[in-house]
């Protein structure tokens, strides 16, 4: 088939390759969010995918939005036969959708209907899930509400960070999303309404959701920090200052809530329930190091808390 392959981040990455290497496929061209500017110096920087998509001469198509009508025309120009999406950043105009003869097919890091939206990968972690996926389906409308083609299941584990998580979900979704495309070109694989039950929406995470909440439970705080690692992170005020935080250990032990204890064995902060002991920190302007470490030269004040 010919496809037009949408996506932005680097959880989009494999699946693109995968296409590039595909010999029943042929990637005419990318549709990726415009070039925005990043990182502590500011650059314009282009997309994972248009990067990736410059590396192999595919042409990169990046309208600030997808209904502008140049858009539309040089779409419709390309004669794509499916549009695959993983992450692409937009929502799509009906006319844009009807443009690919077998339509947009969306890769969706969740057990659909569970955590329809836009961070389905850290409201499973944030939530507790034991079990999440990803699925594959044809975009319509309505907000991730289409048909499904397809599944793959992952179990997360108590160490995972959305990171991590997410990386393993990238590389079995692409497998899924090529199988999907080529079910679907072989007129073997039908999509299947999505359950009206266990409808759930997982919201775009911003940055205000990585400050840890220390009048929650131990376990709480620990599944929150893990969904919001590596980004947009999790962080705490000491004295004044913002303190970047990694994962957790649950400890057994309770301390006052918001207290900070420093011993040999390491940094614990008390909760509402049980303790925890701080792994990694990252105080402002500087990298991150053990919490010991940080301690030692932040000559914290006796009585010292997080907020």
């Amino acid at each position: 088939m010919r496809i037009v392959f949408a996506g932005t981040p680097e959880p989009a990455v494999p699946s693109l390759r995968r296409f590039l290497e595909s010999s029943r496929h042929e990637v005419v061209a990318v549709l990726t969010r415009p070039d925005a500017v990043a990182g502590r110096g500011r650059k314009v920087t282009r997309s994972p995918i248009g990067r990736l998509a410059d590396e192999h001469g595919i042409p990169v198509l990046t309208p600030r939005r997808p209904s502008e009508p140049e858009f539309i025309t040089q779409l419709t120009a390309l004669a794509p036969d499916c549009c695959p999406v993983v992450a692409y950043g937009a929502l799509l105009p009906q006319p844009v959708l009807d443009i690919p003869r077998f339509g947009w097919i969306n890769l969706h890091f969740s057990l659909l209907p569970a955590w329809r939206g836009a961070a389905p990968v850290q409201a499973a972690i944030d939530a507790g899930d034991e079990i999440t996926g990803a699925s594959t389906f044809q975009i319509e409308a309505g907000l991730d509400t289409g048909p499904v083609f397809g599944t793959v299941t992952e179990k997360i584990s108590v160490i995972d960070t959305a990171g991590s998580l997410l990386a393993r979900l990238a590389d079995s979704g692409a497998r899924l999303l090529e199988a999907t495309l080529d079910g679907v070109e072989d007129d073997t694989l039908q999509a299947v309404p999505q359950s009206t039950d266990g409808v759930s929406y997982a919201q775009k995470v911003v940055a205000e959701a990585g400050h840890v909440r220390w009048d929650q439970p131990a376990l709480a705080i620990s599944r929150r920090i893990r969904a919001v690692t590596p980004a947009p992170g999790a962080w705490t005020e000491v004295d004044g200052s913002r303190l970047k935080l990694g994962p957790v250990e649950l400890v057994e032990e309770v301390l006052p809530e918001r207290a900070i204890e420093v011993r040999k064995s390491g940094v614990f902060v008390g909760t509402a329930t049980t303790a925890v002991r701080l792994d990694q920190v990252q105080p402002q302007g500087k990298r991150m190091m053990a919490a010991l470490d940080w301690a030692r030269g932040a000559r914290l004040r006796l009585g010292a808390v997080v907020e």
